[in-house]
C-alpha cells in the first residue's frame, strides 16, 4: 500500500446518521476527527427518515422517573437501567442543544415545545416537527458538522476494523474506486445504525444492512439481545414497491384508529386500556393476528383510519403522510390507509457502558448499533433521543482517550486484499444472495417464532454465507462486502433467537410455554461473540 492510501486521526466515526454526526461534532473538540460513511453524510440511515418525534421530559406534570418506568416497562425490563437513566435524564438537555442550534420544532400557543402522545407512555412527551422530525434534526446537525473541524469521507465503505492486539485502532475501507485504504485512530466510534434490510420488508433505507453489528462481531466485540427485532405495526402494503414504507406512529398519536375488514376496532381485544397507543410489539402482534385469522384488507393489511379527524389537523400535523399516500392515489383525509407490520428497528447490538465503551478497548458505539437502551421493545420517540444523548457521550469519551502509537497489521491488510481478489473471481450474484437471505429471514425469523423455523433459517443463512460472491468490477466490491455483513447480521439475529427460550417484548416464541411474565423472567441478556454465546440469568450468566 502507498502512503496516500492511509490516513490517521484521533477519533474515527463510522456512520453519518443522528448518532454519528453528533459524535463527530463532539469529538472534533478533542483532536482530528474523521467521519466515514458509505452514503452522503446527513442523507443516509434512519434519522432523516424518522417522522414521529423525540421523547423528552419538558413539563412539570411529567418526570424523568415516569419516563424511566415507561421505558423499562415498554422494554419488558430487559433494558440496562443505567443506560435508560442516562437517556431520560439527558434527553431534555440534548433537545435544548438542537433548538439552540436552530432546529425548528412545533411550539404551542404558550411558546412551549409541542408534545404528542406516543405508545406505551403515560404522558405526551414526544416532541415533533410535524411528521418530519428526523429530517429537521439532521438538517440542524449537518450545519453544526459543517462548521466543525471534521474530515468527511463519503461514499466510502468500511469493510472491517483494524486491530493491534485487543485494541481497535481504526478501520479498513474501500474507496469509491474499490481501492483498499487504512484509517488509523486512537478511538473508533461505531454509529452505523440498524440492519433490518436483512428482512424482505423493512422501513430502513437501503443502507440499513447491519454493517456495524457484523464488523464489530468479526473484530471480537460482544453483542447482546440481537433477537430483539422490532416490527413496526404500520408499514405501507400497497402498491408493491412501497411495501414496508413507514407509516409513522404519529398517525396513531394524533388519533388514528385501527380496523379490520369487518370494520371492527380490534385493539379492544388486545389492549383495551391503551388501544392503538399500546406498545409496538403488542400492536404489531395484534395486526399480524387479525391478518392471519382472515380479517385483513385486500392487500394483506388492516385499515388505519384518520378520516374522523379535522382536515386541518391532518394537513398540519401529518403533511408527509398526506403527501405520501396521495402519491399512492389515497387521500387519507377521506380514505383509510392499508398497513401491516414491517421490520423496523434492532433493539440489540454491541454491549456498551454508559460511556459508550464496547467490550473491545478503544472501540465505542452509539445509536442503533448499540444494545441495552431499549431492552426487548423500543418506545416510539426514544430512538431520536438516543442518537443525541449517546452520540454526545460517545464523542466526548472517545475524544478524551489518550493518543496511542498505531500499528497496521500487514497480515490483516493482506487477508482483506485476498478477500477482494476472491470477490473479483467469484461466481454468484450478490443481489440474488441478498434476496434469498431477506426471504429466509422474513419467513423464518419474523414476529412469531419457533425452533424448527429458526433452525431452518439458520441453515439457509449458513449456506448463503458460503456463497462465492461475484464483483463484476472493482466498484462492485463494496456490494459483496455489504452482503457479507448482511449474512453475518442475520446469523446473529437467528442464533440469538434460538438462545432465548421465552416470549418477551418483540421476541415471541410460540413453541415455548412459560410460567413467568417479563418482569419476573429468570433470563436477562442473550450474548454472542466469537468467543462465547449464551443467555444470562436475571442474576448473572446461566
Amino acid at each position: 500500500m502507498h502512503a496516500a492510501d492511509a490516513q490517521d486521526c484521533h477519533v474515527l466515526v463510522i456512520g453519518s446518521g443522528g448518532a454519528g454526526v453528533r459524535a463527530a461534532i463532539e469529538a472534533a473538540a478533542y483532536g482530528e476527527t474523521i467521519l466515514v460513511t458509505k452514503t452522503i453524510a446527513g442523507k443516509g440511515g434512519c434519522t432523516p427518515m424518522a417522522e414521529g418525534g423525540y421523547n423528552a421530559v419538558l413539563r412539570e406534570a411529567d418526570s424523568c422517573g415516569i419516563h424511566f418506568e415507561d421505558t423499562m416497562k415498554g422494554g419488558a425490563w430487559l433494558n440496562d437501567p443505567a443506560l435508560v437513566q442516562a437517556l431520560v435524564t439527558e434527553a431534555p438537555k440534548r433537545i435544548d442543544d438542537l433548538i439552540h442550534w436552530g432546529a425548528v420544532f412545533d411550539f404551542t400557543d404558550t411558546d412551549e415545545v409541542a408534545q404528542r402522545p406516543f405508545g406505551g407512555q403515560r404522558f405526551p412527551r414526544t416532541c415533533y416537527a410535524g411528521d418530519r422530525t428526523g429530517h429537521e434534526m439532521m438538517t440542524t446537525l449537518m450545519e453544526q458538522l459543517d462548521s466543525a473541524e471534521v474530515t468527511k469521507l463519503q461514499e466510502v465503505t468500511v469493510i472491517d476494523l483494524l486491530k493491534d492486539g485487543d485494541h481497535v485502532n481504526g478501520a479498513l475501507v474501500l474507496d469509491e474506486r474499490g481501492h483498499l485504504v487504512t484509517l488509523t485512530a486512537d478511538s473508533t466510534i461505531l454509529a452505523t445504525g440498524g440492519g433490518t434490510r436483512v428482512y424482505d420488508i423493512s422501513t430502513n433505507s437501503s443502507s440499513g444492512t447491519g454493517d456495524g453489528y457484523a464488523i464489530g462481531f468479526r473484530a471480537g466485540a460482544e453483542l447482546i439481545d440481537m433477537e430483539m427485532v422490532q416490527f413496526h405495526p404500520t408499514g405501507a402494503v400497497y402498491p408493491y414497491d412501497a411495501r414496508g414504507r413507514l407509516v409513522t406512529e404519529a398517525v396513531r398519536g394524533e388519533g388514528g384508529i385501527l380496523k379490520n375488514n369487518l370494520g371492527e376496532r380490534f385493539m379492544t381485544q388486545y389492549d383495551p386500556e391503551r388501544m392503538e397507543l399500546s406498545t409496538r410489539d403488542v400492536v404489531a402482534r395484534a395486526i399480524a393476528t387479525e391478518i392471519a385469522q382472515g380479517r385483513g384488507t385486500p392487500h394483506g393489511g388492516v385499515w388505519l383510519d384518520v378520516t374522523h379527524l379535522p382536515r386541518a389537523q391532518i394537513e398540519s400535523r401529518l403533511p408527509v403522510m398526506l403527501e405520501q399516500f396521495l402519491k399512492f392515489g389515497v387521500d387519507i383525509r377521506e380514505q383509510p390507509m392499508e398497513v401491516a407490520p414491517t421490520a423496523h428497528h434492532i433493539m440489540g447490538g454491541l454491549r456498551i457502558t454508559t460511556e459508550c465503551r464496547t467490550t473491545l478497548p478503544s472501540l465505542f458505539a452509539c445509536g442503533e448499533v448499540s444494545g441495552g437502551v431499549h431492552g426487548a421493545n423500543r418506545l416510539g420517540g426514544n430512538a431520536l433521543a438516543e442518537t443525541q444523548v449517546f452520540g454526545k457521550r460517545a464523542g466526548e469519551f472517545a475524544g478524551n482517550a489518550k493518543k496511542r502509537t498505531k500499528k497496521v497489521d500487514a497480515a490483516q491488510v493482506n487477508d482483506h486484499q485476498q478477500l477482494l481478489r476472491r470477490y473479483l473471481a467469484g461466481s454468484e450474484s450478490p443481489a440474488q444472495v441478498r434476496k434469498s437471505l431477506q426471504l429466509a429471514m422474513w419467513q423464518g425469523v419474523n414476529i412469531f417464532r419457533k425452533d424448527s423455523e429458526l433452525r431452518h433459517a439458520r441453515t439457509i443463512i449458513e449456506q448463503l454465507s458460503q456463497a462465492s460472491l461475484r464483483a463484476q468490477t472493482a466498484q462492485n466490491l463494496a456490494e459483496c462486502c455489504i452482503v457479507r455483513n448482511m449474512c453475518d447480521t442475520a446469523s446473529l439475529i437467528c442464533r440469538s433467537a434460538l438462545l432465548r427460550l421465552e416470549s418477551r417484548g418483540a421476541h415471541m416464541r410460540v413453541d415455548v410455554q412459560q410460567k413467568w411474565d417479563a418482569q419476573h423472567s429468570p433470563f436477562s441478556h442473550t450474548y454472542i461473540s466469537r468467543k462465547r454465546e449464551g443467555i444470562e440469568s436475571a442474576g448473572g450468566s446461566i
